[in-house]
């Protein structure tokens, strides 16, 4: 069974070791989605690379809310909150950019 205390407390005394991962992991796979969208990769690969991404945006938000949740609201808090919502609309973004320029060119070059 999953105790969530002990995983937050975990979260807590690890904080910098977590955030010097997750940091650079969300910059850089989100970096990777936007550069596949840009390259017009198949969309199989861009969903798979922005959920990917997501994931460790989403870790990154439970992260944050373990800090939340004992009353410490600070301004790293907010930053690392910021960057998490920040990749997951970019990841989301990117996503729905592909699939609406997608629409876009199969209506004008087959109609």
């Amino acid at each position: 069974m999953l105790d969530f205390n002990t995983l937050s407390e975990f979260s807590r005394a690890n904080c910098a070791g977590i955030c010097a991962f997750l940091i650079p992991a969300n910059i850089l796979s989100t970096l990777l989605t936007i550069i596949l969208t840009f390259i017009n990769r198949p969309t199989v690969q861009i969903w798979q690379a922005a959920g990917f991404a997501s994931i460790f945006a989403f870790v990154m938000i439970l992260h944050v809310y373990t800090w939340f949740s004992i009353g410490v609201v600070m301004l790293p808090t907010y930053i690392l909150l910021g960057l998490a919502i920040t990749c997951l609309l970019t990841n989301l973004a990117a996503i729905l950019w592909r699939s609406n320029s997608l629409q876009v060119y199969f209506w004008k070059y087959n109609r």
